[in-house]
């Protein structure tokens, strides 16, 4: 039995592409083993996200290459996607994919180690407009509770500081049927709860439009939750003008949509908003969450900030500042800015000095503190549909809460991977206390 070991970088989308990945070489008769350990293959699925990403990139491909030079050493991903050249330079790398076609990886890792090859075998393939979203299975052999189906890729954003619509591609999406049928195989693997995630995950469908089917998020949520024995469905991130009201219904009313929405808001300025080619200002995005809250009184919102972009001043800061505040967001996950070769934004003038940068990420870590606190004491009291996930310590184990709250009871190993409501009685820390009610 040949060995394959992996290593995954960035996203959730990602993460979900390896478990693909991972589900196809277990049929094709592959023993999957830890990276660290000798194997036959190694492959190496990469971010390119920021330069960061990129450079740990190269880091880890060169590991793998180091474990073994007689192995295999497969690259995929958004580093081939969008620099093929930089990554067939790397001396030791055999095979290179990009994010399409890797349905084929067993067949093109196959092919490489029967016949030696000693030149690249280079599948990137260019994505257009009539690229079309690979359905891969989903992989289901994990301890985790939770399992992320991807049901959309690619984005047409072009947001000035992200190379992510030239790794991914345009628009596309899973069709609902693939939905149903993937989640059917999730239940049936004892998941309990299915994250629903892509790139651009509010424009699912969108792309469908030209060929006469007219399908939304919306309609993938629901496709969703009506495979029998699904308990718990969960959104990833998507942009605040793309929720649907009648989605809002939908989570207003159906108590296994989780009451948790993530809304990048990157910045809380609409000068700098308008700089980064965002879709929205401030007076909108405020008028969208008042709606949201409207129709779903205790959803949680959460966010992603970046902070200084270029040509950001102090006066521009602190206006994002007292947006945050404003919006009273459950977290938020904060970036400074990363300069990007490729993007826009890494030519704009009025770059913002590193010390700066992360000077106001303190600040605005301190803001997010505080509205997390109050997110957990608002939450006191009240009873929680929890999913466990593992334990703490001998005594206590900790899962996860509809807003996307982590608490932790008095309990053992046996709760791990079991839905049980609970009574939230304080909080410690960043987390919440409860008892099984």
């Amino acid at each position: 039995m040949r060995k394959i070991a992996f290593y995954t970088l960035g996203c959730k989308v990602n993460q979900a592409d390896t478990a693909s990945m991972e589900g196809i070489f277990r049929a094709s008769g592959y023993e999957v083993v830890p990276f660290g350990e000798p194997a036959d293959v190694y492959l190496v699925n990469t971010c390119v996200v920021t330069n960061t990403g990129q450079r740990k990139s190269r880091q880890i491909i060169n590991r793998a290459v180091r474990h073994n030079p007689l192995s295999l050493v497969v690259v995929t991903g958004c580093y081939p996607q969008t620099a093929p050249e930089e990554v067939r330079a790397i001396e030791g790398v055999d095979i290179i994919i990009g994010n399409q076609e890797r349905g084929r990886i067993v067949e093109l890792v196959n092919e490489a180690l029967e016949h030696k090859r000693t030149e690249i075998l280079d599948n990137v393939q260019q994505m257009t407009v009539d690229t079309k979203f690979e359905e891969l299975g989903v992989g289901t052999e994990t301890d985790k509770t939770r399992a992320f189906l991807k049901i959309q890729e690619g984005c047409n954003q072009y947001c000035t500081y992200c190379i992510i619509p030239f790794a991914r591609g345009p628009l596309r999406s899973r069709s609902l049927e693939s939905i149903r049928e993937e989640v059917g195989k999730l239940v049936a693997a004892g998941y309990k709860e299915v994250v629903l995630i892509g790139i651009h995950l509010g424009c699912y469908g969108k792309e469908l439009a030209k060929e006469g089917k007219h399908v939304t998020l919306y309609d993938a949520v629901k496709a969703a939750l009506s495979v029998e024995g699904v308990q718990r469905v969960r959104l990833g991130s998507l942009e605040s003008v793309e929720v649907e009201p009648r989605l809002l219904q939908l989570m207003a009313e159906e108590p296994r949509l989780q009451r948790h929405l993530h809304l990048p808001l990157q910045s809380g300025c609409d000068k700098i908003l308008r700089a980064m080619h965002r879709p929205y200002d401030t007076k909108r995005f405020t008028e969208l969450v008042n709606e949201i809250r409207a129709q779903v009184p205790d959803v949680a919102i959460t966010t992603d900030v970046i902070v200084g972009f270029p040509g950001e001043t102090e006066e521009d800061f602190a206006t994002t500042l007292e947006f945050a505040k404003q919006c009273g967001f459950a977290k938020m996950h904060i970036f400074p800015y990363s300069k990007r070769k490729g993007t826009p934004a890494a030519e704009m003038p009025e770059q913002v000095d590193e010390a700066v940068k992360s000077e106001r990420a303190a600040r605005l870590a301190k803001v997010d503190e505080e509205l997390h606190q109050q997110m957990l004491q608002s939450t006191v009291g009240k009873v929680e549909e929890v999913l466990f996930e593992q334990p703490v310590d001998d005594e206590h184990m900790e899962g996860l809460c509809g807003p996307y709250l982590r608490v932790v009871v008095p309990g053992t190993k046996e709760l791990a991977n079991t839905i049980a409501k609970v009574k939230i009685t304080g909080v410690k820390e960043d987390f919440l206390l409860g008892e099984l009610n």
